[in-house]
């Protein structure tokens, strides 16, 4: 049985050695010029303002949220609804069910966000 995975062992194990491969090369063979401006902290292209212990706005990480719980309905829902007739014609209405109770938790996500204001933009 073991036997069967050692292609996909071989594979992995040569894609980590590549990788390590192509880390440690750059490493060795770049060029190495630090100057004032090369090591200082990088802010999105602009020079740091302020020291680096301020608090950021919670609606950051509201933002941050939403978009993580978004991105996971669309990987879940998606290929959910493709299949749909098929798990419908299967199993009937438990097709739908497990879906259900997953998007109300998903669906609690949004909810707390709404109410911590995530969504206001003013």
């Amino acid at each position: 049985m073991i036997e069967n995975y050692l292609p996909v062992f071989i594979v992995i194990i040569v894609a980590v050695i590549f990788a390590a491969a192509v880390i440690y090369s750059s490493t060795l063979f770049g060029p190495r010029r630090p100057n004032k401006i090369k090591t200082m902290p990088y802010e999105s292209g602009k020079n740091p303002v302020g020291s680096t212990s301020e608090r950021i706005s919670i609606k950051y990480y509201l933002v941050a949220m939403l978009f993580i719980i978004f991105d996971i309905e669309v990987i879940f829902v998606y290929p959910w609804a493709v299949e749909f007739k098929k798990l419908f014609a299967a199993t009937g209405i438990f097709a739908f069910f497990p879906m259900l109770i997953f998007l109300i938790v998903l669906e609690m996500g949004f909810l707390y966000i709404y109410m911590k204001g995530g969504l206001n933009w003013d």
